[in-house]
C-alpha cells in the first residue's frame, strides 16, 4: 500500500468517461467498456494473443483487474462454451482499443454484451504496454477502475480506495471459488464439429480438491480416461478417501498459497500419505510445496499469458507454457528428496518438482492450456501413467 498525500485531480481528457487509478497516484483515463460501478484489485498484464474469454473466467484470476498486452480484444465475439467457470472472479478488464467487433462463426455474442451480463467492469483506451511497464518496473499496484456510467467520477476517493486495498499477499481467495459440495466430472475437451464430448468409460477414478479449478483442466482428465470428482477446497483427508480415488488432484487457484494452507497443507501431507499417486499444478503445486516443508514468495510481476518458455530438468526439453501465477516456490527450501523439475526460462523461477520414490509431482504452469500451446499435455500421460502402475 502506497502512502501519502492525494495528489490533484487531473483533468479529463476529452471523450474519456471511465478511470484507472493506481495506488501511487497515478490517473489513466480511457472509456469505460462492460458493467459500470468500481471495481478494486491488483493490476496485473497478461501477454495472451487469444483466449480473453477464457482468461476472464479463470479463478485464478480472483481479486485481479487484467490488463491485456495485445491491442485487439473482442475479434472472436463470445460464446457459451469458452469459459472456464460459471461465476468469473477476476475483478475488472483493461485494452488498448475499443472492443473489436465479432468476426468469427461460434460467436453468438458481442464480448461488451458478454463482459456486462457477468458484471465485468472494464476501461478501453488505455496505453496498455506503457501500463505493463510500468507494472514491469514497480511490481504490481493495487488499482481501482471505475466506469460510471451517468453517474460522477471522484478521481481522489478512487486513489483512497486504492490505497487501502490490502492486496492478495495474505489473503485466502480459494475459498471464494471452490465449488460448496462434492460434484462428479465427465465431460472431454472441445473437438471441431463435435464440441464437448463424454468420458462413458473410464480407466481411473480422480479426486480434484477445487482450489479454483478450470474446467479445461478437470475435461483433460476425463480426456485421459478418467471419472473426476470434483470435492470442495475444505474436504478432508478422510472425506476424500472415502471416494476410493485412483489419483489425487491439486488443482490452480487464486491468492496467497501460505493463507490457503492454512487448512489445505494439513489435508495434503496426509494425502501424501497414503501412497496415492498425487498431481498438482498452479496453487496445488505451492501448496504440495509447503506441505513438504518448502516456502512461497510473492513475486514482483507475476507468469501470465500463452508463450512462457519452461525447460524440462529431466528431459533437457523446452516447452512453451500457459501461465497465470503470482506467488512462487523458493527451489532452495525444498528439503532433500524433493527434484526441481522445471525452470522458467524467462527468470530461472521454479515451475515444477516431484518427490524421489514417491507417485507425487506438481508444475506451476496451467498443462491445459486454455489458451495457449499444448506442449505440457504430456504431464497428463504421467499422472495416468502412475495411476496405472502399481504402488
Amino acid at each position: 500500500m502506497t502512502d501519502g498525500p492525494t495528489p490533484p485531480t487531473p483533468v479529463r481528457p476529452p471523450g474519456c468517461n471511465a478511470a484507472l487509478v493506481l495506488d501511487d497516484g497515478s490517473v489513466w483515463w480511457g472509456r469505460g467498456i462492460g458493467a459500470t460501478g468500481t471495481a478494486l484489485g491488483e493490476v496485473c498484464f497478461n501477454t495472451s494473443m487469444t483466449g480473453y474469454q477464457e482468461i476472464m473466467t479463470d479463478p485464478s484470476y480472483a481479486g485481479q483487474i487484467v490488463n491485456f498486452t495485445f491491442p485487439h480484444i473482442g475479434n472472436v465475439g463470445a460464446n457459451r462454451e469458452d469459459i472456464e467457470t460459471v461465476t468469473p472472479a477476476a475483478r475488472g478488464i483493461v485494452i488498448r482499443a475499443d472492443i473489436t467487433a465479432p468476426a468469427n462463426y461460434r460467436a453468438v455474442q458481442h464480448f461488451d454484451a458478454w463482459l456486462k451480463s457477468y458484471g465485468l467492469i472494464g476501461i478501453a483506451g488505455i496505453d496498455t504496454r506503457r501500463l505493463t511497464r510500468r507494472i514491469r518496473d514497480k511490481g504490481a499496484p493495487n488499482g481501482a477502475i471505475c466506469n460510471p456510467g451517468s453517474g460522477a467520477l471522484d478521481v481522489a476517493e478512487l486513489h483512497r480506495h486504492a490505497r487501502e486495498w490490502p492486496g492478495l499477499e495474505g489473503m485466502d481467495l480459494a475459498l471464494e471459488v471452490s465449488c460448496r459440495q462434492t460434484y462428479s466430472w465427465d465431460e472431454t475437451p472441445w473437438a471441431h464439429g463435435a464440441g464437448y464430448g463424454k468420458q462413458a468409460s473410464p480407466r481411473h477414478h480422480v479426486v480434484a480438491i477445487d482450489y479454483g479449478a478450470k474446467r479445461n483442466i478437470l475435461r483433460r482428465l476425463a480426456g485421459h480416461g478418467c471419472r473426476v470428482t470434483v470435492v470442495p477446497a475444505t474436504a478432508t483427508a478422510a472425506e476424500i478417501m472415502r471416494h476410493r480415488p485412483d489419483g489425487i488432484f491439486l488443482s490452480n487457484g487464486p491468492g496467497d498459497p501460505a493463507a490457503t494452507g492454512a487448512y489445505a497443507v494439513p489435508v495434503i501431507r496426509d494425502l501424501m500419505a497414503t501412497g496415492t499417486p498425487l498431481f498438482g499444478i498452479c496453487l496445488g503445486h505451492q501448496m504440495l510445496a509447503l506441505a513438504l516443508g518448502g516456502r512461497t514468495r510473492k513475486m514482483e510481476l507475476g507468469h501470465r499469458g500463452a508463450n512462457h518458455p519452461v525447460k524440462d530438468e529431466t528431459t533437457g526439453k523446452v516447452e512453451i507454457t500457459s501461465q497465470n501465477h503470482g506467488f512462487v516456490v523458493v527451489p532452495d527450501s525444498l528439503p532433500a528428496g524433493v527434484v526441481e523439475t522445471h525452470v522458467s526460462l524467462f527468470d530461472g523461477t521454479n515451475e515444477g518438482l516431484r518427490v524421489e520414490g514417491k507417485p507425487i509431482f506438481s508444475v506451476q504452469h496451467h498443462p491445459e492450456a486454455s489458451p495457449g500451446p499444448h506442449d505440457s499435455n504430456y504431464l497428463f500421460d504421467r499422472f495416468v501413467a502412475l495411476m496405472e502402475k502399481p504402488q
